[in-house]
């Protein structure tokens, strides 16, 4: 768990995901569409990829991916980004990590 920690917190926008996950997909369409440039790491192209997953999982992501921390902190899968994106606080939040500028 502490390297996904570790990597989480790496830039102001980090989603964990996999090459085969449409959802992964949008949702890191939808946080680039607020013009911030999330790292992505593809879990299915990492040697260590499934030792992430296992991480992930312990974290409390069900299924594994979409995984995303926005300002060096944890913040949950697809379910998590899109209700912030539905209450407006998805672009505020990557205002505050410096993701984004006005």
């Amino acid at each position: 768990m502490d390297m996904v920690m570790k990597l989480g917190m790496e830039k102001a926008v980090v989603v964990f995901s996999k090459t085969s996950c449409g959802i992964s997909h949008a949702i890191s369409t939808l946080i680039r569409g607020f013009g911030a440039n999330p790292t992505v790491h593809e879990l299915d192209e990492l040697p260590n990829g499934h030792e992430i997953e296992k991480a992930l999982m312990a974290l409390g992501c069900n299924p594994s991916v979409p995984a995303v921390f926005i300002g060096k902190e944890f913040i949950g899968g697809s379910n998590e980004i899109m209700s912030l994106n539905i209450r407006g606080k998805l672009k505020p939040l990557l205002l505050k990590a410096n993701a984004i500028w006005i």
